[in-house]
């Protein structure tokens, strides 16, 4: 497994394994991944990186949204890693959060966040193993406007990692 810095080329790929992963009704209230150019407009145009297999293909992605327009906040991001369901339980994640972790703190990134559906055990899992506490659960957080959930609201638990080099005094 390779992990390198996402190119435009990859952009297909990465929407296809969002787009799949919204499927499980799991992974986010969005009902569709949209397109390339969707997702680039809603992401940070650093820290962005692809998975790939020995055969080049990608298998996993990650990177950061901003929480808010605020100077303030420049230093705190919103993750998202995501790894082709077929692909899942071989460590791919946690390749990726490490360097979504260590670029984050490169680029000067001090606090990064997560918003994870109570039911998504593994993505949970993947986010403590890298530090992430559990700070609060909102209950009632947002309506599914799609799937077997359809029209139920959903609790999200609201994830923070805090560096430990960038941000202290």
């Amino acid at each position: 497994m390779n992990i390198r810095d996402m190119q435009a080329m990859d952009g297909s790929a990465v929407v296809d394994i969002y787009d799949r992963a919204l499927k499980s009704g799991h992974a986010s209230f969005q009902q569709n991944g949209g397109t390339w150019a969707d997702w680039d407009g809603g992401h940070l145009t650093k820290c962005r990186y692809v998975a790939l297999d020995d055969a080049g293909q990608v298998t996993g992605w990650a990177g950061l949204s901003a929480v808010s327009g605020r100077c303030a906040f420049a230093g705190v991001a919103e993750v998202s890693v995501y790894v082709d369901p077929r692909c899942q339980g071989q460590g791919i994640g946690s390749r990726l959060m490490q360097a979504l972790i260590e670029g984050s703190e490169q680029n000067g990134f001090w606090s990064l966040e997560a918003g994870i559906f109570p039911e998504n055990t593994g993505s949970v899992a993947l986010h403590r193993k890298h530090g992430f506490e559990v700070l609060c659960r909102r209950t009632g957080f947002g309506r599914m406007g799609y799937g077997p959930m359809q029209g139920k609201w959903r609790d999200v638990l609201l994830l923070e990692r805090r560096s430990r080099r960038i941000g202290i005094d």
